[in-house]
């Protein structure tokens, strides 16, 4: 977890009233050298179908799921989806996997959030071993493949994928998760990533990796940052707010926020309540005026060149391998200057 600093763009969800200016952008991005293009989905837009039309419209950059949702397909459709992305891209696509939440798991895709360490774990295999083109067979507590006492057969995949490993990362908050990332993924896909408080999570994962007896040489830290450019930061704090309030506030149930716990892990407990309480209490002005600023400064890049320069070193110091920049956050029609500036500012860091 360690060497120079790619840059990647998130796209986040298709559907946002910005769709033809996301494939410039993902087109600018080719053009620039950037790493990596993601897309997003949740309960509208799905990841697979703007992958697609991004690699066919790009020639360099990788395209990558940041994440398929694991209750939404089953392992083996997860399989065919990546080793047809993967082929009709020229080896570009990186897969990227997450068990969603609950309320999305339960209430849209009809799949029990129940262990969802144990299904990630068996759902990876499962993939691995389809894109692996071996014959799938498997006996687990959440699958088994062929089902028992019928007329299932055991079958082998028949697209032949570009690569023979197509990097696989998750999308891993808890500490738990981030075992099995490092004992089972490529990489992991971060949010709220924040260099001052990254060190126990890297922790965990470099345990899941010593219990696996992995190195993580080439493993793959992919951290997705707002990012606003301007002259005074904390007037482009502003423009995150929204972001940072529907997370810690809205995402998720008063028990179950995966993302208000990690604030709170972040030493944000009071703050991260008090957003949670406003938001839902649909007091959504006073959501976003109680995410505390240093949380905000603390997991973005915000101010101008110079200011966004050394955050970026101090990601690079922190691990962060590949820097996932979301440049939407800004005045309309400002994404493609940002995407300059990233690339400059990185320079300027001397972490590239």
């Amino acid at each position: 977890m360690s060497g120079p600093v790619r840059l990647g763009l998130n796209l986040g969800y298709w559907g946002a009233g910005n769709d033809p200016s996301n494939l410039e952008l993902a087109k600018q991005a080719d053009e620039l050298g950037y790493a990596v293009v993601w897309a997003a989905e949740a309960y509208g837009s799905d990841a697979v179908t703007v992958l697609s039309w991004i690699a066919a419209r790009t020639s360099r950059i990788d395209v990558g799921s940041a994440v398929l949702q694991i209750p939404a397909r089953t392992p083996a459709m997860t399989a065919m989806t990546a080793a047809t992305l993967d082929t009709l891209s020229g080896g570009r696509f990186r897969l990227g996997l997450g068990v969603s939440g609950p309320q999305v798991s339960e209430g849209w895709h009809g799949v029990r959030f129940t262990s969802p360490l144990g299904r990630t774990r068996e759902y990876a295999e499962i993939v691995r071993k389809a894109l692996r083109r071996e014959v799938v067979r498997f006996e687990g507590d959440h699958f088994t493949l062929p089902l028992p006492d019928g007329p299932g057969k055991a079958l082998r995949l028949t697209a032949h994928p570009t690569r023979k490993d197509i990097p696989l990362y998750l999308a891993a908050i808890g500490p738990k998760n981030l075992a099995l990332t490092g004992e089972i993924a490529d990489g992991w896909l971060p949010v709220f990533f924040s260099p001052q408080h990254a060190g126990e999570q890297l922790g965990q994962i470099r345990e899941g990796a010593m219990k696996a007896g992995r190195l993580l040489d080439d493993f793959d830290v992919v951290p997705t940052v707002p990012m606003v450019v301007g002259d005074d930061w904390k007037t482009c704090a502003d423009a995150v707010r929204s972001y940072a309030a529907l997370y810690i506030g809205g995402m998720g149930s008063r028990e179950k926020n995966f993302y208000n716990q990690l604030a709170c892990r972040m030493g944000f407990e009071a703050e991260a309540a008090e957003v949670q309480e406003r938001y839902l209490a649909r007091d959504l002005v006073g959501a976003r005026a109680a995410v505390p600023l240093e949380f905000i400064d603390a997991t973005s890049l915000l101010g101008p060149k110079e200011r966004i320069a050394e955050r970026m070193a101090e990601f690079a110091r922190a691990g962060v391998t590949t820097l996932s920049v979301s440049p939407t956050f800004g005045e309309p029609g400002a994404a493609p200057a940002a995407l300059r500036t990233a690339v400059e500012a990185l320079e300027l860091a001397g972490v590239a």
